[in-house]
């Protein structure tokens, strides 16, 4: 069974547009451009799509470790990345897929070790609109709006330790990941073939798979920056290893009945306990100072209370708790 790290997070957006659609097809003026929003029923929830959160976390990955990304090819309606995930670090964590021409070994595809959901508001809110104007130029102004919210986002995602860095050649959609050519460079770069498995060196794999937890609080990008400028890292962050792929974390963040936000602590105690027989890990929670400062104390308590199948919860502030759970990750690796 997959060994893989569930993570749950909370990112705070005060003031902000950070995914945004364009412009209505029943606007009434096309100078407006549109947040990404969803609906359950009348109440109106924005959103930040999973495609945009993967690239803010694959450009943190370069920006803050250096990690070498996959040049991108475009042939007409169709881009591409290399389909190499020996030589590019961002192939292997967040998957792909090529269509080669048949004698180069056909269309190969990589399930990503890394999925994520969408950022998804806590709480229902309608978007404000902003009205503004271009007038540094001769003549009349230019008007144009666009739109902004103030929520907290949640998500959650998930990382496949057991197939990072590990490559598999078998006739099946998504794990089809090689091809004669990908079979040559990991040859001269000394990976470890099994059968129709390729295995990355260990110290590759354990470096990819803590760089991707450790940059969590780093996380930036978003669009509006220059106007709203939105700190996109978590400011509260659940980690823990898990034996399985199945996600525990989706049902912790509540709306309160004065319309704010907040995390159902009973909910996440009784989830811990329900699945205490797969964690791999003690359940790290970190939060940073300021933001939902209400919960300190009752963190402590759970903290203090919480045992089952040898495993407790540590809690503490943002970075230090990333930072003492990546050190885990070889451990689960094996």
């Amino acid at each position: 069974m997959a060994r893989t790290v569930n993570g749950f997070m909370l990112i705070d957006a005060p003031h902000s547009a950070l995914n945004n659609s364009g412009s209505d097809s029943g606007d009434r003026t096309e100078n407006i451009v549109r947040t990404k929003t969803i609906r359950k029923g009348k109440n109106v929830y924005p959103y930040v799509s999973g495609q945009a959160l993967r690239y803010w976390w694959r450009t943190t990955l370069e920006e803050k470790y250096g990690w070498k990304l996959s040049p991108i090819a475009r042939e007409k309606k169709i881009a591409f990345t290399s389909a190499n995930p020996v030589e590019y670090d961002d192939d292997d964590v967040f998957g792909y897929m090529r269509a080669l021409k048949k004698a180069d070994g056909g269309t190969v595809t990589r399930i990503s070790p890394l999925k994520n959901s969408p950022l998804v508001s806590v709480t229902s809110q309608r978007p404000t609109e902003d009205f503004g104007v271009m007038a540094r130029h001769e003549g009349d102004p230019v008007p144009y709006e666009h739109e902004f919210y103030s929520v907290i986002l949640k998500g959650a995602f998930s990382l496949d330790l057991t197939n990072l860095g590990v490559f598999q050649q078998c006739e099946r959609t998504g794990y089809r990941n090689m091809y004669k050519k990908l079979e040559e460079i990991a040859a001269n770069k000394g990976v470890k073939q099994i059968e129709n498995e390729w295995v990355m060196p260990s110290e590759i794999r354990e470096k990819r798979a803590k760089e991707t937890i450790q940059v969590l609080p780093y996380l930036n990008g978003g669009a509006k920056q220059t106007s709203h400028l939105t700190d996109v890292s978590p400011k509260f962050l659940i980690l823990v290893g898990l034996e399985g792929g199945n996600h525990i974390f989706m049902n912790l963040a509540k709306e309160e009945e004065n319309g704010k936000a907040t995390i159902n602590l009973e909910a996440l105690k009784d989830t811990l306990k329900d699945y205490s027989d797969i964690l791999l890990t003690d359940i790290y929670i970190g939060r940073r100072k300021g933001f939902m400062d209400e919960l300190d104390s009752e963190l402590w308590e759970l903290a203090a209370e919480f045992g089952e199948n040898g495993k407790k919860i540590i809690y503490g502030s943002l970075k230090e708790t990333v930072d003492a759970f990546t050190e885990k990750i070889p451990e689960m690796m094996g």
